[in-house]
C-alpha cells in the first residue's frame, strides 16, 4: 500500500464522514414536521418509544445524534428517563440503516437492472439532480432535497474511494494477520470501541469496516466482535454530552452505555461459546458488505429483545449509579443540545411559551381579583408569576436568537420570529398584572374606594378583558384561528370602552362623587387594562401572520379592520355586549 493509497484512504474517509453529516442534517430539516410528529407520539409505552427512536435515527442517520438529543430532552424536562430508555434502544436499531445503504455496493451481475442498482451507476445521476435542486431552486425544501442527494452521493463516492484505496491490502500478509488477531473477541471489541469513540459515529465505523471487508481479508469471526465493540464506542458522544447536565440527563447517558455494555457482554459470551463448541465454518468466510449489515442489524435487534423487557432494571441501575441528592437542582428550561434539531428545538420553545402564556394570563386575572378583593398573599403570588415570566422571556428569547443562527427552513424561521414577538407581549401582560396590584395597594394604603357606578363599570371592563385573554390563549395555545380573528374587534371595543369609562369618571368628578386621588388610580387601571388588550391584539396578529407566513403584523391588522366582514360582524356583537350598558 503506497503513500498515495493512504492519502486516497484519508480523502475517502473525509468525503464519507462529510457526506453522512450533510445528508443527516438535510434529512432532519426536510423531515422536520415528521420528527415533531414522532416526538409527539412519545408515551410511556415501550413500543412507542422504541419506534420513535428507530424512526428518528433512521432519518438523521446517527444513533449518537439521537442519544445526544435525548440527553438534551431529559435535561430540559421534555422527556422522562423511562421514555428515554425506550428511545435509546430504538436508536440502536435505527442506526443500522446506513450499513444497508452502503451494502448496495455488493450488488453484482451483468444484467442491466443489476448494473443500474449499483451505486457507481446511479450516484452520479443523484449528484447531478442534487446540484440542480440546490443551485437553481429557491424553495428551502427543494434545496434540502438537493442536499440529501448530494450528501448521499458524496458518502457513496467516499465509500468507493476508501474501498479502492484499501483494495491492495488483500495481498499484504500483515493486513490479513491483523484481522486474524481480531478473531480474539476481546481484541475485536476493543478495536471497534476505540475506532467508533474516535470518529464518534457507529454508522461511519461500520462503513469503514465494510470498506475493509471489500478486500476479502475480513472474516465474519473478526467482523462480529468489532461490530459489538462499535456499539460501546458510540456511547462516548452521549457521555461527553451529559457533562454539565442535571442528574436525569446523566442517567440517560449511563442507560445508553449500560445497555450497550450489557448487550455486548451477553451476546459476545454467546458468540464465543458457540464458536468454541460448534466452530461454524461461516466465521472463517470472508465477510461481505451485506453480511456486515445483517450482523449489525441482528446484533442490535437481539440486544433490544434481551433488554427491552428489563428497561425497568436499567432505570433502577441508572438511579443507583447517579443517586438523588438533598440539594435541589436548577430547572433547565432549554438545553443547547436541542439546537442540533432546530424543528424540535422550536417545538420546545413553543411549549414553554404556552406555559408562559398561562402564567402571564393567570397573573393578569389574579391582578383583576386584587382590585376587587386585595390580599397580600395574592399580591406576592402575582409578583412571583411576573418574575417567572421574566425568566421565561429571557431564556426563550436567548435560545431563539441562537436558533436563528442555525440553518432552519423558511417556515421555522418565520415561526421563530413570531414567537420572539409573542413572548415580549406575554411578558408585558405579566408586568400589567403587577401594575394592577400596585393600584390595589395604593387604594388600600390611602383607603380609597370607587363609587357603585364605577365598580359596575369596572366589572364590565374586566369582563371584556377576561374574554380577550381567553380568546388570546385559545388562539396561541390551540391555534384557534377563529379566536385569533375575534381578538382585534374586541380590542377595538375595549379602546372605546376605556374612553367611555374615562368620560363617566369626569362626570362623577364634576358632580363631587369621587376624589381626584381616586381618579388618578382609576385612570391608571383603565390604561393598564387597555394596554393589556393591545398586547392580546399583537399576539393574535402573530398567530394570523404565522398562518400566512407574513411578518408584518400591523399591515395584517389594518387589512382586517379595513375590509373584513367578519371583523364588522364581531365588532357589532361585542359592542352590544360591552358598550350598550
Amino acid at each position: 500500500m503506497s503513500i498515495f493509497d493512504v492519502l486516497n484512504l484519508i480523502g475517502g474517509l473525509c468525503l464519507f464522514l462529510f457526506g453522512m453529516n450533510i445528508m443527516g442534517q438535510a434529512l432532519e430539516r426536510r423531515a422536520g414536521s415528521s420528527l415533531q410528529s414522532l416526538l409527539g407520539k412519545l408515551t410511556t409505552s415501550r413500543l412507542a418509544g422504541l419506534l420513535t427512536g428507530l424512526g428518528v435515527t433512521a432519518v438523521i442517520q446517527s444513533s449518537s445524534a439521537t442519544t445526544v438529543m435525548v440527553v438534551g430532552f431529559v435535561n430540559s424536562g421534555l422527556m422522562t428517563l423511562k421514555q428515554a430508555i425506550n428511545v435509546i434502544m430504538g436508536a440502536n436499531i435505527g442506526t443500522t440503516v446506513t450499513a444497508w445503504i452502503l451494502s448496495l455496493g455488493d450488488i453484482d451481475g451483468d444484467a442491466l437492472i443489476l448494473q443500474l442498482l449499483k451505486p457507481t451507476s446511479f450516484t452520479p445521476i443523484l449528484a447531478l439532480i442534487g446540484v440542480v435542486l440546490y443551485m437553481f431552486c429557491k424553495s428551502d425544501k427543494k434545496k434540502d432535497t438537493g442536499m440529501i442527494l448530494l450528501g448521499f452521493a458524496v458518502l457513496m463516492f467516499g465509500m468507493d474511494t476508501m474501498t479502492g484505496a484499501v483494495s491492495g491490502l488483500r495481498d499484504v500478509p500483515q493486513f490479513q494477520q491483523l484481522f486474524v488477531m481480531f478473531k480474539n473477541p476481546v481484541l475485536g471489541v476493543l478495536a471497534g470501541a476505540i475506532l467508533t469513540a474516535v470518529i464518534q459515529s457507529s454508522s461511519a465505523s461500520v462503513g469503514i469496516l465494510q470498506a475493509l471487508a471489500a478486500t476479502g481479508a475480513v472474516s465474519y469471526g473478526a467482523a462480529v466482535p468489532i461490530i459489538m465493540g462499535q456499539n460501546i464506542g458510540t456511547c462516548v458522544t452521549a457521555i461527553l454530552s451529559s457533562f454539565g447536565t442535571n442528574r436525569g440527563a446523566k442517567r440517560a447517558a449511563l442507560v445508553h452505555l449500560s445497555f450497550n455494555v450489557i448487550g455486548t457482554a451477553v451476546w459476545l459470551s454467546v458468540f464465543s461459546i458457540a464458536d468454541l463448541i460448534f466452530s461454524p465454518a461461516l466465521l472463517d468466510e470472508a465477510a461481505s458488505l451485506s453480511g456486515i449489515a445483517t450482523a449489525h442489524s441482528l446484533f442490535n435487534i437481539l440486544c433490544t429483545l434481551l433488554l427491552l423487557p428489563m428497561s425497568g432494571l436499567l432505570e433502577k441501575l441508572a438511579y443507583k449509579l447517579v443517586p438523588d441528592t438533598k440539594k435541589p437542582e436548577e430547572v433547565i428550561l432549554l438545553d443547547e443540545r436541542l439546537l442540533a434539531t432546530p424543528t424540535l428545538a422550536l417545538e420546545r420553545c413553543y411549549h414553554l411559551a404556552t406555559d408562559m402564556a398561562r402564567d402571564a394570563i393567570g397573573a393578569l386575572r389574579d391582578g383583576i381579583r386584587c382590585l376587587h378583593s386585595y390580599s397580600p398573599t395574592l399580591a406576592q403570588f402575582i409578583r412571583e408569576m411576573e418574575d417567572k415570566t421574566d425568566r421565561y422571556e429571557d431564556e426563550i428569547g436567548t435560545f431563539l436568537v441562537k436558533l436563528s443562527s442555525t440553518r432552519t427552513t423558511d417556515e421555522d424561521g418565520v415561526a421563530s420570529a413570531e414567537l420572539l414577538k409573542v413572548i415580549g407581549d406575554l411578558e408585558r401582560i405579566s408586568d400589567h398584572a403587577v401594575d394592577l396590584v400596585e393600584s390595589a395597594e395604593e387604594m388600600q394604603a390611602k383607603k380609597l374606594t370607587f363609587t357603585d357606578a364605577a365598580v359596575t363599570e369596572l366589572k364590565n371592563m374586566t369582563s371584556a378583558i377576561d374574554e380577550i385573554l381567553a380568546l388570546t390563549m385559545a388562539a396561541f395555545a390551540d391555534g384557534d384561528m377563529e379566536a385569533a380573528l375575534n381578538v382585534e374587534p374586541l380590542e377595538q371595543i375595549i379602546d372605546a370602552l376605556k374612553e367611555k369609562l374615562r368620560s363617566g369618571h369626569i362626570r362623577r368628578l364634576q358632580q363631587g362623587q369621587c376624589s381626584i386621588e381616586t381618579g388618578f388610580v382609576w385612570s391608571d387601571i383603565l390604561t393598564t387594562l387597555e394596554r393589556t388588550s393591545d398586547h392580546c391584539s399583537n399576539i393574535a396578529g402573530c398567530v394570523i401572520d404565522a398562518r400566512d407566513h407574513n411578518l408584518n403584523i400591523h399591515q395584517s391588522l389594518r387589512d382586517m379592520k379595513a375590509g373584513s366582514e367578519h371583523f364588522k360582524a364581531q365588532y357589532e356583537i361585542f359592542a352590544g355586549k360591552y358598550l350598550a350598558n
